[in-house]
């Protein structure tokens, strides 16, 4: 661990995940914050393992450490939500994950979603008023969920850190851990209660 990352020992993170995740979206960044001390686990509609994506092909299979409907947000300080087309767009259909997702929001607890991951911010609506970018595909449907979508490799906003691709995993998990380490932020609470009055 570099001398000025932040500790995030003692903080439990939880990775939500499925079938089509971009592997190196889930791996690398689950090392950085493994290496700040954190205690991360793989959540997931699925017990057992995933199967991550490798760029054009299916990966290796990924270790789920607890299933959705056996853990509670209140278990974890922070959530990661890595991309692949398939995993949210899985996910977002599944209102379990919806509200897990939600229920960090509602907590006031950071998250952070790299690339087709903030497509399950929206189906949470949790990103009116805040700025995020993404893979660009998204920014239509981030800004009509309310967002301001940059296309910038590294967009943080109180506690909410979001990123376009694998290029960007270095600066995405260096914001990530300065986000985590400062704990809960006021502003995420009021995003989502301020887009649940809509």
């Amino acid at each position: 661990m570099a001398a000025n990352t932040p500790s995030l020992s003692g903080k439990r993170v939880a990775i939500l995940a499925t079938d089509g995740v971009e592997q190196v979206e889930l791996t690398e960044p689950r090392k950085a914050l493994d290496a700040a001390g954190a205690r991360t686990m793989v959540v997931s509609p699925k017990s057992g393992s995933i199967k991550g994506w490798n760029h054009t092909n299916w990966g290796d299979p990924i270790k789920v450490d607890v299933t959705l409907d056996k853990t509670s947000p209140d278990d974890y300080d922070a959530l990661l939500l890595p991309g692949g087309v398939m995993n949210p767009d899985h996910l977002r259909m599944n209102q379990k994950a919806v509200n897990f997702v939600r229920a960090f929001f509602e907590a006031g607890k950071p998250v952070a979603a790299i690339c087709h991951g903030p497509w399950l911010l929206v189906e949470a609506d949790a990103v009116r008023g805040r700025n995020v970018t993404s893979w660009p595909s998204l920014q239509t449907d981030l800004r009509n969920a309310g967002a301001h979508w940059t296309d910038s490799q590294v967009v943080t906003d109180h506690g909410l850190v979001t990123s376009r691709k694998p290029d960007d995993i270095p600066a995405f998990d260096k914001k990530m851990i300065e986000e985590f380490a400062e704990g809960v932020h006021e502003e995420q609470r009021a995003s989502v209660h301020a887009g649940a009055a809509h």
